[in-house]
């Protein structure tokens, strides 16, 4: 029994070496950074060369886990890593006993009402259905959504924990159909609008930019607190290469890239 325990260790240790150990912290002119393949590395890459010019090499790894890139960033193994939105990152912290905090809010991935059987909001009528995602975090974005469009009125201050229960004033009447995230595109054919966040729009074919007929803003409660970051380990935030890094991609340059590659579906935050 204990040497299959220590095979076992043995060999999750190689594996995370053989994921993380090219991407490790050499020198002060090397960033390095764990990333989500889309659009993080991607957004990542443009800024390479901005940063050589300042004499900094960017290394970036992407991870197909979200665990991994905070163990990384924690260790000290990575300097920084741009997958995640500050919930996220604050809950991990709770949970795991980390100590990882943002270094700067990068961009957002926009919930968005999309047309169901009708095509704009100024044809909403008495009694009409939308749906929307069921889970906590999902529903209370999509609620926020349509208070913004003058759907509906929820209580004040219930914010980012709203539910239907919150809602104060319909005057529509909408009947808030609510159904599990991946199963709200299924319904688009027969409830008047559906809400969705950025992933299960594009695999149901939408665009946030073309066929959205509203989406989260950059000023919305929404964006400001599922920006995604870059993350640090706490004291490193104002290390000269950080701030570069940070810098760099909330640059004009970077902002283009993002609005002429992502169709809406990624959006840089102010």
């Amino acid at each position: 029994m204990k040497k299959k325990i220590v095979v076992t260790v043995v060999a999750a240790a190689l594996a995370l070496s053989a994921l993380t150990g090219c991407g490790g912290k050499k020198d002060d002119k090397t960033i390095t950074v764990a990333a989500s393949a889309t659009p993080h590395a991607e957004i990542l890459e443009q800024v390479k060369p901005v940063l050589a010019e300042q004499g900094y090499t960017l290394e970036v790894t992407v991870f197909n886990d979200y665990v991994q890139p905070n163990q990384v960033v924690e260790s000290g193994e990575y300097d920084a890593n741009y997958f995640q939105h500050i919930p996220y990152l604050d809950s991990f912290n709770e949970e795991q006993g980390t100590h990882l905090v943002n270094a700067g809010g990068i961009h957002y991935e926009p919930f968005g009402i999309y047309p169901g059987t009708k095509e704009n909001l100024s044809d909403l009528a008495e009694g009409d259905t939308i749906a929307v995602p069921n889970d906590t975090t999902n529903e209370a974005r999509a609620l926020l959504l349509l208070q913004d469009n003058g759907i509906l009125t929820l209580k004040a201050g219930v914010g980012l924990e709203a539910t239907v229960l919150d809602i104060e004033e319909n005057p529509y009447n909408v009947e808030i159909q609510e159904l599990e995230a991946a199963q709200v595109p299924r319904v688009k054919d027969e409830v008047a609008f559906v809400v969705l966040n950025g992933n299960y729009a594009m695999e149901a074919g939408f665009s946030v930019a073309k066929d959205a007929v509203a989406f989260e803003q950059s000023d919305s409660e929404a964006a400001k607190t599922y920006v995604n970051v870059i993350a640090v380990k706490e004291g490193n935030e104002n290390n000269a290469g950080i701030k570069a890094l940070v810098e760099a991609l909330k640059s004009d340059a970077v902002k283009e890239y993002i609005n002429n590659t992502y169709d809406g579906g990624v959006i840089p935050f102010d």
